[in-house]
């Protein structure tokens, strides 16, 4: 049998590649978009990829499932469990509980496991050659290395009120079953640490059932199902507002994108008429180097892990925005905006010094002058972490506006008073400045060593 784990870091989500070398044919379960990674891996180890499967209507990343069918021509095959508002409105082979799909001298079967969304399946594989006896489960979002996949997004991403009760309430019942399965089967998971589809997913790739049932937190309800839906449901992290938009490009017909695209080095004629037109620009750089010099109405998002996160949550998906970022960069900016259907990048520059514009600063303060607001009565100390974070801990006197939400909430924010901002440790609060300068808030400082350093340094927190 061959085995491969693929793993996205900028949406800590994994995909996975198992073959039968016997036959020389491969599934892939739950692709990402830019499918040319599981091309050359079937290349170099002999394989033709004949099967693609999904474990749910993804809605944190946009699913390269057809993507890769168009390239190889391999089969779909994805859940038809969970009633007719959950069926995918495409051409594919339909699945339900206990079926198995065979690979060579490999079978998966097909285990309903409703919660994290209705459709919700799981594949448990067997290796005949070496066994009867399943040895892997693939999980996608229902059980975590250390969590179970939350049942609220619907609720909260895709605006279907009132499905999150009925989500835990399904979720407590295939935790019941999944915990009859024998202890040795490796779990393999479709996220890992830092993804907002838990709140509290472990580091570790894998695991096993026996694992999962000692340490996990959901396998210690045994008899308490109201304790257990309770505990899901609170403190889950804000579902990132294109995480709507991915449950329903994955469920319907949609244009596929079966290459990476290259985008145009703007000039600086180019740049400034689309500049001037109102496109959005998105500066990649780091906050650090944005902050000494940035183009007006522009949104620091650094091109780290975080990238396509909070690209998600910021840009309109019928609009298209500007990059700047290196000539080396595009490639990985792209592939990871592809991942979530960020498709309309308009072209890119590198250099923000050449273009005859009157760049703006950062007004960045450090600790001493951020106590000094913290106790000056005048000042509107605004902590952009997420609502569960300044829950568990803020700044006296803060108030709390998710940066995330930011542009619904500018009414939060007085104008005419100075504003301090701060998150945990920098990052979004680079983000939340340049979105408030973006609309108008001129009387705003960014204190960019945050709670981290607020508490290294010993200071008070409510």
């Amino acid at each position: 049998m061959f085995f491969k784990h693929v793993y996205d870091k900028s949406l800590a989500q994994a995909s996975y590649v198992v073959g039968c070398q016997a036959k020389g044919v491969a599934i892939v379960i739950d692709p990402q978009r830019d499918v040319d990674v599981y091309l050359r891996i079937a290349e170099e180890n002999n394989l033709k990829i004949t099967h693609i499967a999904e474990t749910h209507i993804h809605a944190d990343f946009l699913s390269g499932s057809r993507e890769l069918a168009a390239v190889t021509g391999a089969s779909l095959y994805l859940s038809d469990e969970g009633g007719e508002d959950w069926q995918y409105e495409f051409p594919h082979i339909g699945l339900k509980h206990g079926e198995i799909i065979k690979l060579g001298n490999l079978s998966l079967e097909v285990l309903h496991t409703p919660g994290h969304t209705p459709e919700s399946i799981s594949f448990l594989l067997t290796d005949h050659p070496a066994t009867d006896e399943p040895v892997m489960v693939f999980t996608g979002d229902f059980v975590f290395v250390g969590d179970i996949g939350r049942p609220d997004l619907l609720d909260k991403a895709a605006g279907l009120k009132g499905t999150q009760e009925q989500g835990a309430k399904q979720m407590y019942e295939s935790i019941q079953r999944f915990a009859e399965l024998p202890a040795h089967i490796q779990v393999w998971p479709g996220h890992g640490a830092g993804s907002a589809c838990g709140k509290a997913l472990g580091a570790v790739p894998s695991s096993t059932v026996g694992y999962e049932k000692i340490r996990n937190w959901a396998f210690q309800y045994e008899r308490d199902e109201k304790g257990f839906t309770d505990y899901l449901l609170e403190g889950q992290p804000e579902p990132p507002k294109y995480f709507g938009m991915m449950k329903h490009l994955n469920k319907v017909n949609r244009p596929l994108l079966v290459e990476v695209p290259k985008h145009p080095k703007l000039n600086k004629e180019e740049f400034l008429t689309a500049y001037n037109h109102g496109l959005t620009v998105i500066d990649t750089r780091n906050k650090t180097d944005f902050s000494t010099g940035f183009i007006p109405g522009s949104i620091n998002i650094q091109g780290n892990n975080s990238f396509s996160t909070w690209a998600g949550w910021v840009l309109n998906y019928q609009e298209q925005f500007i990059l700047v970022a290196e000539d080396n960069q595009m490639e990985d900016l792209t592939r990871k905006l592809m991942r979530i259907g960020l498709d309309n990048i308009y072209g890119f520059i590198s250099d923000v010094d050449d273009l005859g514009l009157e760049l703006q600063t950062a007004d960045v303060i450090g600790i001493e002058a951020f106590k000094s607001y913290v106790e000056e009565a005048q000042a509107q100390i605004v902590d952009v972490r997420g609502v569960s974070e300044y829950e568990t801990e803020h700044v006296k006197g803060a108030d709390n506006v998710f940066v995330g939400t930011l542009q619904d909430n500018l009414d939060k924010i007085n104008k005419d008073k100075q504003v301090v901002i701060h998150c945990q440790s920098g990052d979004r609060a680079t983000v939340a400045y340049s979105l408030l300068r973006k609309n108008g808030f001129d009387k705003v400082k960014n204190y960019s060593g945050g709670m981290m350093e607020w508490k290294e340094e010993g200071n008070n927190v409510v």
